[in-house]
């Protein structure tokens, strides 16, 4: 049945009791429906579009007259989509995903309109001209300068044809990366492999075979009616009349399930099969409809097209001008040195790799399904120990605690549980307070930050690992608003065990490095002291730099005086031992060459495909091969499409930024090493640290930062020595 249209008053009503116009406190998520969504926004970007006309009417060219009030209209939009777009991210379904797709098309449109408005760049132009500028903050002289940059870059100079052009390009673009990652996550969810004889699953860890076996019970025919799962008669193929699911072991490509397989299956086929069903996602190899090769064409030639309407030879030359690296040929230069110190190791690696691989495992040639393998083996033998055994130490709770000790001790702050809606029953929140003390900005128990945390992988939720923010620092007329970030994971949740107990959930110690990372960044967004959205926590901080926090929180991972409370074993609650931890750190460069060559690959890829790549030449799987031939030692089979699930640079933030990994770990790397000097635990070399890089945000630039903590510049022999690659 339609619904009768909405009279004036209705929709008055309706918008009132929408709760994603609701910004008084945090985000309603229990209440939030995908018919929230476009009503919300196109209030708000009504408002936004009000607040623009309304202030380049007016012949103010003060901060308050124009950028406050755009602030706060376009802070009520970014937040609401924000929240929008966390949902899309993580708890994914078809109504979600339509609304979501059916408004990000005047979403880019308004924020591309605001970017090439004339007026507005023309009152930015005045302000920075004015006397009154270098009476503004750091952090507002900052941020317009920002604005003025990101004008050009939005094309607001451009004639009024290549503005709709840029515009138009613009649009598209955003629909692709969408389309892109959703693509990504269906390809995942579309492979499942059932198995029926435990053989099979010879050598995989009990705790992954126990979920495995609940997955494959909790296995159902898609749309079937859950309410029949005790009715007698109900027949379900696949599945015992009882509707319990399907018998056996079920594995997908969510990492916590292919992963294993591929370290510890003594199986070689299945590890074959896993392997070619998660490196062949979203590729010509599966669904016509998943498959992203002609998504990556079309980008790659808009991304050029965009760039040369701003002037520049390529994308890479745009996306490098709000970083630290100042041009393509200063990052293919970092990353070619880097390659070539490292190439070494990694060819050392591998020759040691294939020659166990053949004399103790008798495997006459070394397939890239079986190069993890042949790893866990090898490590095995080497240090006389393994992931899984160290695995029983990480149970999530005594990880929490011990990470929120680490970070209370360095940064003088205390971490709470809290109560707030949430979008499903795994994700939890926390505050963050001050502990206050002699020359503390602020007094104990004054609240600092917030954030969610939402740790396992779901078959709605998109890959990977990232830090959000769901609202960024500012002052108001009321006071601070607090900021609030998104941490997400993709964990294995707790399984029951073979006694029927149910067990917490296990993390490997490259989980728990996972952890700390995404809790740097979150640090970043939160323990910032800048009062003014542009450049407080994370934003406007360079992008090769945001990976300096999360990257230097890692090295905690590392530190005996860490792990020692971080630990406790899941059957006799034993600490991690120290003869245990002691393999693990001579361990903790096993393979760092192979790994750190891989990361070039991926990062020359992606800087090559956005600088100097020539579609009319070659295909993007061509320039691939070239790189490989180039820095890899292992060339994966020629049936391999990582570019087809290369989220990173084709549906997030990262194109022709992806080598910024490589270059923040420099910085990290070498901020660490005041703590090695001071004292892991050290609490002023934490406050300096929070002082000069976290608080500051992106007020100024990074490497100001950098050099105000360090009190120099950086060098490459941190992360050398850190990675095992350097003898002095």
């Amino acid at each position: 049945m339609s619904a009768l249209p909405h009279t004036v008053p209705d929709l008055a009503q309706d918008l009132a009791a929408n709760p994603l116009l609701d910004f008084s406190a945090l985000p309603r998520f229990t209440d939030i429906r995908a018919e929230h969504i476009t009503p919300a926004v196109d209030h708000l970007i009504a408002a936004c579009r009000a607040t623009v006309a309304q202030v380049t009417a007016s012949t103010g060219n003060t901060w308050d007259d124009f950028v406050a009030p755009l602030e706060d209209a376009n802070e009520k939009l970014s937040r609401a989509w924000g929240a929008v777009g966390h949902l899309h991210a993580v708890i994914d379904s078809p109504e979600l995903r339509d609304a979501y797709n059916d408004n990000l098309p005047k979403i880019s449109e308004y924020w591309t309109d605001l970017g090439q408005n004339l007026a507005l760049f023309g009152q930015y132009k005045a302000l920075k001209a004015a006397p009154g500028f270098t009476l503004l903050s750091i952090a507002r002289r900052r941020i317009i300068d920002n604005q003025l940059r990101d004008f050009a870059l939005s094309g607001a100079d451009l004639a009024e044809d290549k503005k709709l052009r840029f515009k138009a390009i613009a649009e598209e673009l955003s629909k692709l990366g969408s389309k892109f990652s959703e693509n990504v996550l269906d390809a995942t969810n579309a492979f499942s492999l059932f198995i029926e004889d435990e053989q099979r699953l010879s050598g995989v860890p009990q705790d992954v075979k126990d979920a495995a076996r609940e997955a494959a019970q909790a296995d159902r025919k898609p749309g079937a009616d859950k309410s029949a799962e005790n009715r007698p008669g109900t027949d379900k193929p696949g599945a015992d009349q009882s509707g319990a699911g399907k018998p056996g072991w079920k594995l997908t490509l969510q990492a916590p399930s292919w992963l294993p397989v591929l370290q510890y299956a003594d199986d070689r086929s299945l590890r074959e099969t896993i392997y070619k069903a998660n490196v062949t996602r979203a590729s010509e190899f599966g669904d016509a409809k998943f498959d992203n090769t002609p998504l990556i064409d079309r980008i790659t030639v808009l991304r050029r097209e965009e760039a040369q309407l701003l002037g520049y030879a390529n994308f890479a030359e745009v996306s490098l001008v709000p970083k630290m690296a100042n041009s393509p040929k200063e990052v293919l230069d970092f990353l070619h040195d880097l390659a070539a110190r490292a190439k070494p190791f990694a060819g050392r690696d591998y020759a040691e790799l294939y020659t166990f691989a053949q004399e103790k495992l008798g495997l006459d040639k070394l397939e890239a399904w079986d190069t993890m393998y042949a790893g866990e083996k090898l490590r095995q033998a080497r240090y006389a120990f393994s992931d899984q055994e160290v695995k029983e130490y990480f149970p999530e709770p005594k990880v929490l605690e011990g990470l929120f000790k680490v970070v209370e001790t360095i940064f003088n702050v205390h971490i709470k549980l809290d109560t707030a809606p949430v979008w499903h029953e795994d994700a939890r929140f926390f505050r963050i307070e001050s502990r206050g003390g002699v020359g503390v900005a602020q007094p104990a128990g004054e609240l600092i930050g917030q954030f969610y945390l939402d740790l396992y992988a779901r078959d709605t939720k998109r890959g990977g690992a990232w830090m959000d923010d769901a609202i960024t620092r500012r002052r108001k007329p009321a006071g601070i608003q607090t900021p609030v970030a998104y941490l997400t994971c993709n964990f294995a949740r707790g399984v029951t065990g073979a006694n029927g107990k149910k067990r917490p959930a296990l993390f490997t110690h490259d989980d728990v490095i996972t952890l700390f990372h995404e809790f740097g960044h979150g640090l970043h967004h939160m323990l910032t002291r800048v009062e003014d959205l542009g450049v407080a926590g994370i934003n406007g901080v360079e992008w090769d730099a945001v990976e300096l926090p999360s990257q230097f929180m890692e090295n905690f991972c590392w530190e005996w005086d860490v792990l020692k409370h971080m630990t406790s074993h899941i059957d006799t609650g034993a600490a991690l031992p120290r003869a245990l931890f002691d393999k693990m750190l001579a361990a903790k460069n096993f393979q760092a060459g192979m790994q750190t060559v891989r990361q070039i690959e991926f990062s020359l890829f992606d800087m090559l495909l956005h600088s100097e790549f020539d579609a009319g030449k070659q295909t993007p799987l061509q320039l691939l091969d070239s790189v490989r031939r180039q820095v890899a030692v292992a060339i994966p089979p020629a049936y391999n499409r990582f570019p087809n699930n290369f989220s990173h640079i084709f549906g997030g933030g990262y194109a022709a930024g992806y080598y910024s990994y490589k270059w923040a770990e420099v910085l990290s790397a070498d901020a660490y090493g005041a703590f090695e000097e001071e004292g892991v635990l050290s609490a002023a070399a934490g406050a300096r640290f929070r002082d000069e890089v976290l608080a500051v945000g992106g007020s100024r630039p990074a490497a100001e930062s950098f050099k105000a903590f360090r009190g120099r510049a950086p060098t490459l022999d941190a992360l050398l020595r850190h990675s095992g690659m350097i003898t002095v």
